[in-house]
């Protein structure tokens, strides 16, 4: 039996095997991989028969998009007395197939051509996409229908709205046949799903530092631990002197979130699940996907939104997650430019680069102009008769210079005085925020 057009022979497990596995996906009928054959059809065979089979499930898991579960059988068959492993692989629904590092592209997308994979063009892979079955999470069922749902119940509580008999229904975790669909296993307290921090020492990938999981429960847990971990990920400190520290954002927190919150909510979770990477110098957010089909560049940098997924845009909708569609694209747009984005049929990417600039003299006087004033204020809630020589003798200044700073604090509605200067008492009438700094 020699090859054709479904059947390839490999003498080992070589670095084309995904190339292969993706030509038969996306060949209508799919085709046999046959490792430990040579190309005339002898057998050559596979000694260490369970690492390789290891090892073949892990690369097709990990560098094959979309998902390939239910598509491909492994077996151990013999030929000639000697071990060989046939890969059986179905012709795929969800077309086109791809290499998940070189995306839906014309190096990432094969098919089965007589006995060899071809490069699909640009217009084949184009055509496949716009006839592939479209999958929502609304129809795509969960991989487990023994769910519970205790966190997302509470978050709902916690936001004093209503939980009924129809609280499934209402929020889309259900499929029109009665099962939870995987909207409601992103949501379960239980389930598969995780989104990894990767963390690394320098401006590349060579020196990866950690790797942690965030996930494996109630998406609305993940993200919160998401956004924690970000952070405290995202400040930086510069000490001023023994006992005053000024800080920073390395990246516009604002902007950050809202582009982890809509990673998430945007990601198609039939490709994979969102990635964020943290560089000694910028901070990546990747989520699977690219444009929603109709929306383009242009009007997606105009803040307008198609949502993906719109079942959890409603429930981080609710949880105030999220305003509005396209709220979160105009916040990030407000601070950064449009080439933070890198966008192509299979990823969305957003870089932030950090802003390490070094503290000037102006900060450092806002920072212990602001300590001052906390001073002041503590001095004044402990004891309000006291005066403002005792004030002096505490702040370690001259009584003209506290005189002042309590004049301006009056003038800036931070406190008032009542009664006499003799018999009266210092009112705290509101607590610091950061415009007062400016008004020193």
């Amino acid at each position: 039996m020699l090859e054709s057009n479904r059947i390839e022979y490999k003498r080992e497990l070589n670095k084309d095997f995904e190339k292969s596995v993706v030509s038969f996906l996306n060949y209508a009928g799919g085709g046999d991989i046959y490792i430990g054959i040579n190309n005339d059809g002898t057998a050559f065979g596979v000694s260490e028969i369970d690492d390789v089979q290891l090892q073949i499930i892990n690369r097709i898991r990990d560098n094959i998009r979309p998902d390939t579960l239910g598509l491909i059988d492994i077996n151990v068959e013999k030929k000639d007395d000697k071990n060989i492993i046939r890969v059986i692989v179905s012709g795929g629904t969800q077309l086109p197939y791809y290499i998940k590092d070189k995306g839906r592209s014309e190096k990432g997308c094969f098919i089965r051509i007589g006995n060899s994979s071809q490069s699909m063009t640009e217009q084949m892979i184009e055509d496949l996409f716009v006839k592939r079955k479209i999958i929502t999470l609304n129809t795509m069922v969960s991989p487990n229908q023994k769910l519970t749902f205790r966190q997302l119940q509470i978050y709902y509580q916690g936001m004093n709205i209503d939980i009924n008999e129809k609280f499934f229904e209402n929020l889309g975790l259900l499929k029109s046949d009665g099962e939870y669909n995987y909207t409601a296993f992103l949501f379960a307290d239980i389930n598969g799903v995780s989104i990894k921090i990767a963390t690394y020492a320098g401006k590349d990938k060579t020196d990866l530092i950690e790797t942690r999981e965030y996930g494996y429960q109630c998406l609305l847990t993940a993200t919160k631990n998401i956004l924690d971990r970000l952070d405290s990920e995202n400040r930086t400190y510069a000490k001023v002197t023994s006992t005053t520290r000024i800080e920073r954002e390395r990246i516009n927190s604002i902007a950050l979130r809202e582009a982890v919150v809509n990673a998430i909510v945007h990601n198609d979770y039939a490709l994979g699940f969102p990635l964020i990477e943290i560089f000694a110098n910028r901070i990546e957010v990747t989520s699977c996907g690219g444009l929603v089909p109709g929306l383009t560049i242009e009007n997606l940098f105009k803040c307008r939104s198609m949502p993906r997924n719109r079942e959890l845009m409603r429930v981080f909708k609710d949880m105030n997650y999220v305003e509005q569609i396209g709220s979160g694209m105009s916040k990030i747009l407000k601070v950064y430019k449009p080439s933070i984005f890198d966008i192509n049929s299979s990823f969305t990417t957003v870089t932030f680069p950090f802003e390490d600039k070094p503290i000037n003299s102006k900060e450092i006087a806002s920072e212990k102009n602001r300590q001052k004033m906390l001073n002041v204020l503590s001095i004044i809630n402990e004891k309000p008769e006291v005066t403002t020589s005792e004030i002096a003798e505490i702040l370690n200044e001259n009584h003209t210079t506290t005189r002042r700073r309590l004049i301006v604090y009056q003038e800036m509605g931070l406190i008032s005085r009542e009664g006499s200067r003799k018999t009266g008492k210092w009112v705290i009438n509101r607590v610091v925020t950061e415009q007062d700094d400016d008004e020193q």
